[in-house]
């Protein structure tokens, strides 16, 4: 009998040590209302509802309303090192970009670009182009390119990605309502890595970009805020939903 005693204790063990690293995560998202996030941009944008909730999830709107600049929904926490989870929905016949910023930072500053700019790297989103889903495009004011693969600006083609990226397949819900597809973003120091419906995309050191003189004088790079994406003059739409984070 003592071999199945003992088999029993480990068994009960590895079941309360799974259900303590689960209990763990920070659900960002209450799937009712948008508390703990705040909706940054323009004085001129302000009162363009376009990102709300609607059953259930977080529903970005643009469609049909292109003059806007950049409107960001920015969850008010801030974190350094983390795993951050999500799912989103895309459709064929949006072709608006998004994406997710990771330890930015909102300058409102007279002197901040454009009047407002939030300083800091993005996992993009890009419907129309799976291959850029996951790929790192850096958005603080005097980098503004992408930064994996690395690049001297915002243009980038598939010969200029690695395969991982050339291999990413996403999932459209124009005729499925049900579809959604997989992000995660794992930040430890300044190593950085991205997953697209379970596929690795981005295994990136980030040391010497993300935390240079410039980020940090930006207060980004190393750490700070979570945000979604709607781009400018965009006609945009995309949800977001089942987003959470474990530091």
């Amino acid at each position: 009998m003592k071999p199945i005693f003992f088999f029993s204790a480990f068994f009960l063990l590895s079941i309360g040590l799974f259900a303590q690293d689960d209990s763990e995560w920070e659900e960002l998202f209450n799937g009712k209302n948008l508390d703990g996030w705040e909706v940054k941009c323009l004085p001129k944008d302000q009162n363009k509802n376009f990102w709300k909730v609607n059953k259930g999830v977080i529903e970005c709107n643009s469609v049909g309303q292109p003059d806007h600049n950049y409107v960001w929904l920015m969850h008010k926490n801030v974190y350094a090192n983390f795993n951050l989870q999500l799912k989103f929905q895309i459709f064929k016949s949006s072709k608006g970009n998004s994406g997710v910023q990771f330890r930015s930072s909102f300058d409102d500053s007279d002197s901040a670009r454009a009047g407002g700019w939030l300083n800091g790297p993005q996992v993009d989103i890009h419907p129309p182009t799976p291959f850029r889903a996951g790929l790192i495009y850096d958005e603080t004011d005097g980098v503004n390119r992408w930064i994996f693969p690395s690049m001297p600006n915002w243009q980038i083609d598939e010969n200029d990605v690695p395969n991982a990226a050339l291999q990413t397949k996403l999932i459209y819900a124009d005729e499925n309502s049900e579809a959604w597809n997989t992000m995660e973003i794992i930040c430890d120091g300044m190593k950085i890595q991205t997953f697209v419906n379970d596929h690795l995309i981005t295994n990136f050191d980030a040391s010497g970009i993300l935390d240079d003189e410039l980020h940090t004088n930006k207060r980004a790079g190393t750490s700070g805020q979570i945000a979604l994406q709607l781009h400018a003059s965009d006609e945009l739409f995309i949800r977001f939903k089942e987003i959470r984070i474990k530091e």
